[in-house]
C-alpha cells in the first residue's frame, strides 16, 4: 500500500466504509452504510499532496497539472480503489471509492439470478443505470464475470479507468483503459469493431457519438453492455434520445427500440439481516409494449410496462423490494471469501517501449518496432529520445512529433542504414 495513502485507508477499510473522501485543512471523512462521517484530526495539505504524487506517475502527474484532476485505478491493500486525484481551493483532494475485496458475481453482490439471462443474449443492448455511487460499475463486473464462467466469447471492455481487473476463465477478456491505452471511447469503439468481438462493455455513455456507436455495435451483431446515469429506467432512455439534435431523436429511438434487450437501473438500500448496502433494482426487458413506447418516445408509458411486465422479467423497484424482503440467504462475505485481487500491468506507451529496445539493443531490424504509432500532440513524455546503437547513422529518436510520423522516422532511419 502506498505509505502516505495507508494512514488514512486502513481506518476507512476497518469501518466497512464504501468511500473515502480527503480535503486540505479538514478531517478525513468515510462514507459507512451511505452514511458520510468525519473522523480524526484535518489532514495536512503537504501529506495529501505528497500522497497524491506517490500515486501518479511522472507522465499522469503532468497530465494532472494540466487537467487539474485524473483518475485511476489501483490496487491498495488488497482492496481495488477507484481514485479521483482533484486540486480544490484548498489544495490536492482525494476522493477514493473502496470497490469489493473478492471478484464480483452475482450471487456476492446479492442480485437476482435473473440478470443472468441477459447476457445470455448473443446481440443487443443491456443498459446498467443509477445514480453516482449506486454501484454501476460492480454490478457491470458482475455480469461480464457470469459469461467469463460459463461462455467462450471475447469479451472487449472500454473504461475510464479499469475498476476491476478480471481474470479471465472461459473467455478472452481483453480491458483498455480510456487516456492510457486508448485516446478516448470514441476511437475505441472503432477500434473494437475491427477486433472481432462477441461481447463489448462501455463503461460510460457520456456523449452523443459515443451512444451512436455503441447502438450501431448493438444492432451488427455485438452484445453490448454499458452504463450511465439515471433514476430509473425511463429517464436512462429518455436520456439516450435526448442527447441527439431534435431532427435525429425518432431515428435514434427507433435504433434504441429495435437493439435494446434489457435496462436495469439500480440503487443501494441498507439491509438489516446482511448488515450491509444491497443492490435494489427496477428491471425493464425489452416486450412489445415497451418497445413501442420507446419508438414514439412516450416515456411515461414505460412504467406501466413495467409494473404489467412481471412474466416478462420485469420489475419495479417496489416488487423487487418486496423479493429482498423475503430473501433470507443474503451473502455477506467474511475473511476466508477474500480473494487476491488481480492486477493489470501498466504497460509503457508503445513509443517508450520501441525507443528503449532500440536504445538497449535489443533489436537489429526496424521490423521489429513497427508498433510505434503516432502520439497526440498533447501526450506528456519527452520528444527526444537517445538512440545511440541505431549504429551511426543517427543519435537521436524524435518521439511523439507533431508534425512528424515516428513510423516515418524509424523508416527513414533503417533507410540510412543501407
Amino acid at each position: 500500500m502506498q505509505e502516505a495513502l495507508g494512514q488514512w485507508l486502513q481506518p476507512a477499510m476497518a469501518a466497512g466504509a464504501s468511500d473515502l473522501h480527503l480535503e486540505p485543512g479538514l478531517p478525513m471523512a468515510v462514507r459507512v452504510r451511505g452514511q458520510l462521517r468525519l473522523v480524526g484530526e484535518p489532514v495536512a495539505a503537504a501529506a495529501l499532496l505528497r500522497a497524491a504524487r506517490e500515486l501518479l506517475s511522472d507522465d499522469q502527474w503532468q497530465d494532472f497539472r494540466r487537467r487539474q484532476s485524473y483518475d485511476l485505478s489501483r490496487t491498495l491493500g488488497g482492496v481495488r480503489c477507484r481514485i479521483n486525484v482533484v486540486r480544490t481551493a484548498r489544495g490536492v483532494g482525494l476522493a477514493v471509492r473502496l470497490l469489493t475485496g473478492f471478484q464480483a458475481n452475482l450471487r456476492k453482490l446479492n442480485l437476482h439470478p435473473d440478470l443472468a439471462r441477459l447476457v445470455q443474449h448473443q446481440h443487443g443492448l443491456v443498459l446498467v443505470s443509477g445514480a453516482t455511487g449506486s454501484g454501476k460499475s460492480t454490478t457491470l463486473a458482475a455480469l461480464i464475470q457470469e459469461i467469463n464462467l460459463n461462455e467462450t466469447r471475447h469479451i472487449i471492455a472500454l473504461e475510464s479507468p479499469i475498476e476491476y481487473a478480471i481474470a479471465p476463465r472461459k473467455s478472452l477478456i481483453r480491458q483498455r483503459e480510456v487516456g492510457r491505452d486508448t485516446p478516448s471511447f470514441e476511437q475505441a469503439l472503432l477500434d473494437a469493431l475491427r477486433q472481432d468481438p462477441d461481447v463489448l462493455v462501455v463503461g460510460e455513455m457520456r456523449d452523443p457519438e459515443t451512444m451512436r456507436l455503441t447502438l450501431a455495435a448493438a444492432e451488427t451483431g455485438h452484445l453490448v453492455l454499458a452504463t450511465l446515469h439515471s433514476a430509473t429506467c425511463a429517464e436512462a432512455l429518455a436520456r439516450i434520445v435526448n442527447a441527439f439534435a431534435p431532427e435525429a431523436q425518432s431515428n435514434i429511438a427507433a435504433q434504441l427500440a429495435d437493439a435494446l434487450v434489457a435496462v436495469v437501473c439500480q440503487r443501494l438500500t441498507y439491509r438489516t439481516p446482511s448488515d450491509r448496502l444491497v443492490p435494489e433494482l427496477e428491471i425493464l426487458t425489452a416486450t412489445t409494449a415497451a418497445r413501442g413506447a420507446i419508438r414514439a418516445a412516450q416515456w411515461s408509458k414505460l412504467q406501466t410496462v413495467l409494473e404489467t411486465g412481471g412474466q416478462d422479467g420485469c420489475w419495479t423497484f417496489g416488487r423487487y423490494r418486496e423479493w429482498l424482503e423475503r430473501r433470507a440467504d443474503f451473502f455477506v462475505p467474511t475473511e476466508r471469501d477474500a480473494e487476491p485481487v488481480p492486477e493489470l500491468p501498466r504497460p509503457l506507451p508503445v513509443e517508450r517501449e520501441a525507443a528503449a529496445q532500440l536504445r538497449d539493443g535489443a533489436v537489429d531490424d526496424i521490423d521489429d518496432v513497427v508498433q510505434v504509432v503516432r502520439t497526440p500532440a498533447a501526450a506528456p513524455f519527452p520528444r527526444r529520445v537517445e538512440a545511440p546503437k541505431v549504429r551511426d547513422t543517427a543519435r537521436v529518436l524524435e518521439i511523439g512529433d507533431d508534425d512528424d510520423d515516428p513510423l516515418a522516422i524509424l523508416r527513414e532511419l533503417e533507410r540510412r542504414k543501407r
